[in-house]
């Protein structure tokens, strides 16, 4: 979908997990051993991942201004159920955090979240306002106003029907 580069540090993990799903087609990446191996999720996993990546999706789509496109289990709900640790390195004092568990899908992501949470990058991750894409993606615009995950495809594909609705 997205020619952008991906979002930084963990904050990658959660716009892979969003994107294994492609909205206008319906192929689902987390189908396939391959994908499921990319995210480090067993198949046993596979349900939760699932409702995790849309329960992302949705703060996604909050973060670019647009309303849920469905309803799903509230982000913070999922996000109460994961451990996490602070870890303090004893040579220069430095703080980190981190999944108790390194295992799960939703410990990563909570540890990731809230990484992002801290350095001030969580709201920069979006998801694209297309109805037809809802694709995550790193919002670099300086004025952090990004609404599509492409202008060459739904900002250019938004674009043109706003112009042909004009003309009408």
């Amino acid at each position: 979908m997205s020619e952008r580069s991906s979002a930084p540090g963990s904050l990658a993990l959660v716009e892979a997990l969003v994107n294994t799903l492609d909205i206008e087609t319906g192929a689902d990446s987390l189908d396939t051993v391959e994908g499921r191996a990319r995210l480090e999720i067993s198949e046993a996993e596979l349900e939760r991942a699932r409702e995790l990546r849309e329960s992302l999706r949705t703060v996604l789509l909050a973060h670019a201004g647009h309303p849920p496109h469905r309803r799903v289990t509230p982000l913070d709900e999922l996000l109460a159920r994961a451990p996490l640790l602070v870890s303090v390195d004893a040579r220069d004092g430095s703080a980190t955090l981190a999944p108790a568990d390194d295992g799960p899908l939703l410990s990563r992501v909570a540890a990731a979240v809230a990484e992002a949470l801290v350095a001030g990058t969580w709201t920069r991750l979006k998801a694209c306002e297309a109805a037809t894409c809802h694709w995550a993606f790193y919002d670099r615009s300086p004025a952090g106003r990004g609404r599509w995950c492409s202008m060459q495809v739904c900002g250019a594909r938004a674009k043109m029907r706003r112009y042909r609705a004009k003309q009408t």
